[in-house]
């Protein structure tokens, strides 16, 4: 799995590059805040995020915010996982970032062991819900495929009637309420409004008004 990580202090990065490569992920690297952020706006950025809270250009909680409001306005969610690695432990600090969308958090100096877990622990929630909204969209499109109007229909040549898998014939627009969403709301086009409707309107126009007498 890839793997973001944006720490600006270069041994702390070639440290945490080292053991990620030995634990089987594909390491991004990024030495500020602005790097990481470009990085992020990217197709193809991972959903696996490591980010130091005290960076240059940008700070890890700020690109946090950015990433959830981009998130919360095109109404998807990008299934990151986002990690902040922070020598900041007060209450108030761990609160200022889960409010911001951090998922989980990793004190500096970081133990290996823990961080190992914790990164397991985001892996798994990004491969759950790549699966998830692999399966929602499955499930879309096949929804789709049943609603929609599909095959030969046949068609009364004079009524325009069609004949539904039941040997059963019905109105056009009763067979297509019942078989997809659409719905029907009628009016009159302009060649029938003047075969059928035109010809009664002028003919009761010539009509002189009905009178009443005592």
């Amino acid at each position: 799995m890839r793997i973001l990580i944006a720490e600006d202090d270069p041994t702390s990065l070639r440290v945490l590059e080292t053991f990620l490569g030995r634990w089987g992920y594909e390491v991004v690297s990024a030495r500020d805040g602005i790097e990481a952020w470009e990085l992020l706006e990217r197709p193809d950025a991972p959903r696996l995020v490591v980010l130091d809270w005290m960076m240059p250009g940008m700070e890890g909680l700020e690109i946090v915010r950015r990433l959830r409001e981009a998130e919360e306005d095109s109404g998807e969610h990008s299934a990151r996982y986002l990690i902040m690695l922070t020598a900041k432990g007060s209450r108030e600090d761990t609160l200022e970032g889960l409010r911001a969308g951090v998922d989980d958090y990793v004190s500096k100096p970081f133990d290996k062991d823990e961080l190992k877990a914790r990164l397991s622990v985001g892996a798994r929630m990004v491969s759950l819900q790549a699966k998830l909204a692999e399966r929602v969209f499955e499930l879309e499109a096949a929804l789709g495929q049943v609603k929609a109007l599909r095959g030969l229909l046949p068609i009364c040549s004079y009524c325009k009637k069609i004949r539904d898998d039941r040997n059963y014939w019905t109105e056009v627009e009763s067979y297509v309420e019942r078989h997809s969403h659409a719905e029907f709301s009628h009016g009159v086009c302009p060649d029938c409004y003047q075969e059928h409707l035109k010809p009664d309107l002028d003919e009761m126009r010539r009509q002189p008004p009905s009178s009443t007498g005592s």
